[in-house]
């Protein structure tokens, strides 16, 4: 009777051993069927960018060193919060938001238009965010071209690197935006062109780390040009096709103005555009392009966007967004945590089964 017993036993534990352990087959293969028509993929949605090569590698690992050198600070993931928000009631909130989620998954972030901490401390703590990022990574303030140049007239210039110092940031970045500025009730005008504004910080404080933005439009090959020509950290895209400020200016504007003006807006470059023009530009300057690293930002909607587009770079790149992380900035820390999750581990399927075309 005890061998009996012990006969059975061990055939049931044979028997274990060679037993699907995937208790929820029955369901999924159920789903499977009743979802198989609705799964369907029509030819003219294919992405054609990439090639899919689902043979040369296993899936990513979490532990696997990822960590580059950008903006000469190490980060792990190549994403960047493009400039957005501050002096208002939720700038406070959505900041130290998006420095968390900085820290967490190692990315820079460049902070809103610091203009209001010029002359005042009122709104500091919704800028203050250098102990959530930590040291080791890139944070940048913000100032409008024409602030600087305003600045200078009045031999006041000796604020920005003190903004610099107050924010404890790595740098500079300085957004140029004359149709935002036109558009806008309460906008400023330029005296100077932007490029001759830029070389006075640049020959005033020559140590400054400085990256160049639009706010939208993008730019065309002349600027592009002009910009990688100077001792840059970066250049940021600011393409069209994603949060434009000129038509956000022209929501806020009256009626008139909005009818005057509406094709401003649609003025630009996209983020493809401008890779191809930036490549042609980088090769043609050889010796003589001095800015060697690149934002791209400008209707990137998700990960596959930024993938091909600072793949398509022959510049060292990373990608920047706004619209996408203040949608979740503005919520709990978890649901921005569960998008920014969802989008390093897209880079990562990305890198190991994608080739860009």
């Amino acid at each position: 009777m005890l061998l009996q017993s012990f006969l059975y036993l061990k055939n049931d534990k044979e028997e274990l051993l060679f037993m699907d352990k995937d208790l929820g087959a029955s369901s999924r293969k159920k789903d499977h069927i009743e979802l198989a028509f609705q799964s369907r993929i029509a030819k003219d949605n294919l992405d054609d960018r990439f090639y899919y090569e689902p043979l040369l590698a296993a899936h990513p690992s979490q532990n696997k060193d990822v960590s580059f050198t950008f903006l000469d600070k190490i980060m792990r993931a190549p994403l960047w919060v493009s400039s957005m928000t501050g002096g208002t009631e939720l700038a406070g909130v959505i900041n130290k938001n998006l420095a968390k989620a900085a820290h967490d998954f190692g990315f820079g972030m460049g902070l809103g238009s610091c203009r209001s901490l010029l002359f005042s401390n009122e709104y500091f703590e919704d800028f203050n965010v250098r102990d959530i990022i930590g040291d080791d990574l890139p944070l940048y303030a913000n100032l409008g071209i024409a602030q600087v140049e305003q600045l200078f007239k009045q031999n006041k210039q000796f604020l920005i690197p003190e903004l610099i110092k107050k924010l404890r940031t790595d740098g500079m970045i300085i957004h140029i935006n004359p149709f935002q500025e036109w558009l806008q009730p309460e906008g400023d005008r330029f005296i100077d062109p932007p490029l001759v504004t830029l070389n006075k910080v640049l020959d005033s404080y020559p140590d400054m780390k400085l990256i160049v933005k639009e706010v939208g439009h993008g730019m065309g090959p002349e600027s592009l040009k002009a910009l990688f020509k100077l001792p840059l950290s970066a250049v940021e895209f600011a393409a069209n096709g994603g949060t434009n400020f000129s038509r956000l200016e022209l929501l806020r504007s009256d009626e008139d103005k909005r009818a005057y003006y509406a094709g401003l807006a649609n003025i630009g470059h996209s983020a493809m555009q401008m890779v191809q023009m930036t490549n042609n530009i980088v090769e043609s300057l050889g010796d003589n392009c001095i800015c060697k690293e690149i934002i791209v930002s400008g209707g990137i909607l998700d990960f596959l966007d930024g993938f091909y587009l600072i793949n398509k770079l022959s510049s060292s790149a990373i990608y920047g967004q706004a619209s996408a992380f203040l949608k979740y900035a503005r919520q709990d820390y978890d649901a921005l945590y569960k998008f920014v999750t969802a989008q390093v581990e897209g880079l990562r399927l990305a890198k190991n089964f994608l080739k860009v075309r």
